[in-house]
C-alpha cells in the first residue's frame, strides 16, 4: 500500500475537485466566517475537534487521534477521530476509533494516550465517563493488527483498569500518558488529578498493562495549592537527551538525560512544564530543576508555547529518531459563530522538540517535511528599516498563507530602554509595550495577516530593553488590531521573555501564517507563541506581509526567505476507500 501516490493525485489537475469538496463539505466561500478556514493546519472537514490523542508512528504511518463532536460545531459527544499521514502534512481521516459505547465510557471516549507494547502492537489507553460520572482509565486494541490503517479497535472486557482513586473527586481523574517501562519489569503510567487545588500527577504500575496498582508517593504536584492552580490535565512525561537533538525512548535511563514533565492546567488553559530528574530513591517521583518559588504560576512558569496552545501531546517517531508534539489550537470567537460556520478547531503543525544546550528549557521547531508545502519563494538581504522608512512589504507570495523566516540585525544596543525589574509578566507587558508604542530598539518584526492600509494586523515583534547586568528581549503576538471585529472575539496581546544572546547583535523569527492563525517561532524555537485571529480586511489575496520597526533606532532585515503554502490533503470523507485503492 502507497498512501503518497493518491496525495499526488491531487496536486495535479484535480486539486480544484478538493477545494471544492471542502467548500462543499465545511460551508466555506468567499463571503461569511468560512474565509477563515486554515489551509495547511490540520483540521476536521467539519464540525468540533480538540485534544490530539495518541500520536504514533507504527510501521511507517503515523497515527493522530483527537477528540471529536460528529454531530456539531461545538463540545458534546466527544468520540476518538482518526487520521493517518506517510509525512504529517498530507492527512486522510479513517474510521471512528472509539464510541461511547460501553457503561465504562458511555458519557464519553476523553483524553488518552498510545504505547506500543514490544512484539504486541499499540494499545490506547484512554478516560471513560462512566454510568456515574465518574472517570475511569480504560484500554483498547487493534482488532486486526495487519491492518496498515488500524481502523478497527476493540475495549477490553476488563474495562475499566483503573478506577477513581480514593480520596480523589470522580472528575478530577484523567488522560493517562504514554507507557514507560522500568527496569524492574513493571511498566509506569502518569494520569493528571487535583485535591484541594493541588495539581498533582498519579502514578501507576503494572506488570501486564492490564492490572494496576497506585505508587504509595504522589509522583509529582505543584508546590502550592492557590487560586491560580487547579487540574493538571493532559499530563506528558519524557527524557531528552543533554548533548543533541537525537529523542529518546520514553523508558531510556541514564546518566546523561533530563526529564521533562508537561501539564495542561485547566484553570489558566495553559502547557506548562518544567526540566528536572526521575528519582528512585525512597519512592518514585519527579522533582524540577528549578524550585524557585512555584515554577507552574502562570506569570514565570516556562510554556510550551505563550500564545493558544492547549492539551499538548508528544510521541518518539522512531523513524527519524525525534520527539514530535501536537497541541489542539482553540477558537477565539463564540459557540454561536463556530455553528454558523460549522467547524471549530485546529491542531498546531507538529513540531520537533528537544533540549537547550543550556539545560534549562526546550527548543521547539516545525517538522521537516512541512518545507514540501513550500512555492514561489522570496527573499531578501541588508534592508534597513528606519525611522523614516519603517514597513518593508513582502510581495510575491500568497501572503495568507505562507512561511517566513527573517534574521534581523541590530546594529547598535547603546538606546535600548531601561528594563523595569517589576516587569515580570510578559503578557501584560505586550499589552502596555504593544506593536504600536514606540521604543529604543523595537518594537520591530512582522506584521502578518495585514490590511494594506494597517486597519488590520497580527503584529509579532521584540523589543530589547537593559536590565543591570544583561539585556532582556521580549517577544509579542496579537492584539486588539488583528481584527476589525468586535463583541464576541477575543484579540489578546501574548508574551514571553526570550532568553537569547545578542552577542552578535541578530535575532530570528520564523512565521507560519495560514488565514486564521500565526505560529511564530523567536530565535529558533525558543520561544513559541500561537494566535488566532479572524480577520475582515486582510482575507485571502487582500492579506499583505510586512517587516517593520518602531522603533527609534535602526534595524537591519540581514535575511528574509518567504514562501506561499501549497494545501495539503486534508482528511477527505472517502479516506479509507482511497487509500485503500492507492
Amino acid at each position: 500500500m502507497r498512501i503518497t501516490s493518491h496525495a499526488h493525485i491531487f496536486y495535479g489537475s484535480k486539486a480544484m475537485c478538493l477545494e471544492n469538496l471542502v467548500r462543499c463539505i465545511t460551508g466555506s466561500s468567499s463571503d461569511g466566517l468560512g474565509i477563515n478556514r486554515t489551509g495547511y493546519h490540520f483540521q476536521s472537514p467539519k464540525n468540533w475537534i480538540n485534544d490530539p490523542n495518541g500520536p504514533m508512528y507504527y510501521n511507517g504511518i503515523y497515527h493522530l487521534f483527537y477528540q471529536y463532536n460528529p454531530n456539531s460545531a461545538e463540545w458534546g459527544d466527544i468520540v476518538w477521530a482518526h487520521s493517518v499521514s506517510k509525512d504529517m502534512v498530507n492527512w486522510f481521516h479513517v474510521d471512528i476509533a472509539l464510541h461511547p459505547t460501553d457503561p465504562f465510557d458511555i458519557k464519553g471516549c476523553w483524553s488518552g494516550s498510545t504505547t506500543i507494547l514490544p512484539g504486541k502492537g499499540p494499545v490506547i489507553f484512554y478516560t471513560g465517563g462512566d454510568t456515574e460520572n465518574r472517570q475511569v482509565q480504560n484500554i483498547a486494541v487493534p482488532k486486526d493488527l495487519s491492518d496498515p490503517l488500524l481502523v478497527e479497535w476493540k475495549k477490553l472486557d476488563q474495562n475499566p483498569v483503573i478506577s477513581t482513586p480514593d480520596g480523589i473527586k470522580p472528575d478530577k481523574f484523567r488522560d493517562p500518558s504514554t507507557g514507560w517501562l522500568g527496569e524492574d519489569g513493571y511498566w509506569r503510567v502518569i494520569i493528571g488529578s487535583e485535591k484541594s487545588r493541588l495539581g498533582m500527577a498519579l502514578l501507576f504500575k503494572s506488570k501486564d498493562f492490564l492490572t494496576w496498582t497506585q505508587s504509595e508517593n504522589t509522583f509529582h504536584s505543584a508546590s502550592t495549592a492557590s487560586a491560580e492552580n487547579g487540574m493538571w490535565e493532559c499530563v506528558d512525561f519524557f527524557p531528552v537527551a543533554l548533548k543533541g537533538e537525537a529523542a529518546l525512548d520514553t523508558s531510556a535511563r541514564g546518566d546523561n538525560i533530563k526529564y521533562v514533565f508537561k501539564v495542561s492546567d485547566q484553570d489558566t488553559f495553559s502547557d506548562f512544564y518544567t526540566v528536572g530528574d526521575y528519582l528512585l530513591n525512597n519512592g518514585e517521583y519527579y522533582t524540577p530543576d528549578n524550585t524557585v518559588g512555584d515554577p507552574y504560576s502562570p506569570v514565570t512558569a516556562l510554556r510550551l508555547d505563550y500564545g493558544k496552545f492547549y492539551a499538548s501531546k508528544t510521541f518518539l517517531d522512531e523513524a527519524k529518531n525525534r520527539r514530535i508534539l501536537w497541541a489542539w489550537v482553540n477558537e477565539p470567537d463564540s459557540n454561536a459563530d463556530a455553528i454558523e460556520r460549522r467547524w471549530a478547531g485546529i491542531q498546531s503543525i507538529p513540531r520537533t522538540l528537544w533540549l537547550d544546550k543550556n539545560e534549562k528549557q526546550l527548543l521547539q521547531w516545525p517538522v521537516e517535511e512541512l518545507a514540501t508545502l513550500r512555492t514561489d519563494e522570496v527573499g531578501c538581504t541588508n534592508e534597513p528599516l528606519t525611522t523614516g522608512r519603517p514597513l518593508f512589504e513582502v510581495q510575491g507570495i500568497t501572503a495568507a498563507q505562507a512561511d517566513i523566516e527573517v534574521t534581523f540585525r541590530i546594529p547598535s544596543l547603546e538606546n535600548a530602554e531601561v528594563f523595569d525589574p517589576s516587569w515580570v509578566d510578559a503578557q501584560q507587558l505586550c499589552g502596555e509595550k504593544g506593536a504600536a508604542v514606540q521604543g529604543g530598539i523595537g518594537p520591530f518584526g512582522l506584521l502578518t495577516l495585514a490590511s494594506k492600509e494597517l486597519e488590520e494586523y497580527t503584529a509579532v515583534f521584540f523589543r530589547v530593553f537593559k536590565a543591570q547586568d544583561k539585556y532582556v528581549v521580549l517577544m509579542g503576538s496579537g492584539g486588539g488590531r488583528s481584527s476589525l471585529r468586535g463583541e464576541g472575539l477575543s484579540k489578546p496581546s501574548y508574551g514571553a521573555f526570550v532568553d537569547v544572546d545578542l552577542v552578535d547583535g541578530e535575532i530570528s523569527l520564523r512565521c507560519l501564517i495560514d488565514h486564521s492563525v500565526v505560529e511564530s517561532f523567536g530565535a529558533g524555537g525558543k520561544a513559541c507563541i500561537t494566535t488566532r485571529t479572524y480577520p475582515t480586511l486582510a482575507v485571502g489575496k487582500e492579506a499583505h506581509l510586512f517587516a517593520f520597526n518602531y522603533g527609534s533606532e535602526t534595524v537591519e532585515i540581514a535575511k528574509l526567505n518567504a514562501w506561499t503554502m501549497k494545501t495539503p490533503e486534508m482528511n477527505l470523507s472517502d479516506g479509507v476507500t482511497l487509500l485503500r485503492a492507492a
